[in-house]
């Protein structure tokens, strides 16, 4: 077994959240509890989020500085250190793979390539369409080699397929409206 423990999708969204300026956990706290877009996405225990920051901020993604307020208790304010630069953008680069990650992890990744412009939008949906494609044709493969008398796992696939060419066409609808500004 790996020693290389794999991150989860609200870490790096956590990144996502603090590489645009400093932030103290409660505040983002309070932006994932918001109507905003990622609070549309996770709801995450206070206790769990601020786990979540501390082993951030352990294995050297975040640095935290506590920051007087005057009459008020100091806060620890995070900022995103080199490495945490270097980990959101290599996750951004990166298409989802499984069907199971399109709710969280493509949602993600839209919300911040959105917050980056239509260029950043457009790369995203191409090379997550690209993956689709790769997805849809190593499928289209497993139907050819499956034996007729498997109707299960023919149907299996034939779900799956349908799962994938619906991402396609939300995806471009995603497109249409992240870079135009109006949703369709």
């Amino acid at each position: 077994m790996s020693g290389v423990r794999h991150r989860l999708t609200i870490e790096f969204a956590l990144l996502g959240l603090v590489r645009r300026r400093p932030m103290h956990p409660y505040e983002i706290h309070q932006h994932l509890r918001s109507d905003s877009a990622l609070g549309e996405i996770w709801c995450v225990k206070q206790a769990h989020l601020y786990a979540l920051l501390h082993r951030l901020e352990e294995e050297g993604f975040l640095i935290g500085v506590t920051e007087t307020q005057g009459n008020r208790p100091p806060r620890r304010v995070l900022s995103l250190t080199e490495r945490g630069h270097e980990a959101f953008a290599a996750w951004m680069r990166t298409p989802v793979t499984h069907g199971r990650d399109f709710r969280l992890e493509l949602l993600a990744k839209l919300y911040f390539a959105h917050q980056e412009g239509a260029e950043s939008v457009q790369s995203l949906i191409a090379q997550q369409q690209s993956a689709c494609q790769r997805m849809l044709d190593d499928l289209d493969h497993k139907a050819v080699t499956l034996a007729p008398d498997q109707p299960y796992r023919h149907l299996i696939i034939r779900f799956r397929r349908g799962q994938i060419q619906a991402t396609l066409a939300w995806l471009d609808t995603c497109r249409k409206a992240l870079t135009s500004d109006v949703v369709p």
